[in-house]
């Protein structure tokens, strides 16, 4: 059984900057395409961004240049940087990895308030 943990959400402030990680069990992701995404309150889930096995990267608009995903196979895990953040990326936000399967963490609440 595949599963997926988010961890490293919290509150900060604006400007600062937080690490999520997403530990994943029960297969290894090395042929996996990872990816996050975010669903803040009363807003539809959306896509955050996304990086191949191979390690190609893309993101939102909205976070590029601020966020960068990466991925340690070595430790099944694959963490989000997140930079320079705002009110705006409030939100909870969901690890996804993409093999056999589509496999879907519970998430972790990241809120950026002063």
């Amino acid at each position: 059984q595949v599963q997926l943990v988010e961890s490293g959400g919290g509150l900060v402030q604006p400007g600062e900057s937080l690490r999520l990680s997403c530990v994943v069990s029960g297969s290894a992701i090395s042929s996996y395409a990872m990816g996050w995404s975010r669903q803040a309150p009363g807003k539809q889930r959306e896509f955050v961004a996304h990086i191949s096995s191979r390690g190609s990267t893309n993101y939102a608009d909205s976070v590029k240049g601020r966020f960068t995903i990466s991925r340690d196979n070595a430790k099944n895990t694959v963490y989000l940087q997140m930079n320079s953040l705002k009110p705006e990326d409030t939100a909870v936000y969901y690890c996804n990895g993409n093999g056999p399967g589509v496999y879907w963490g519970q998430g972790t609440e990241v809120t950026i308030s002063s």
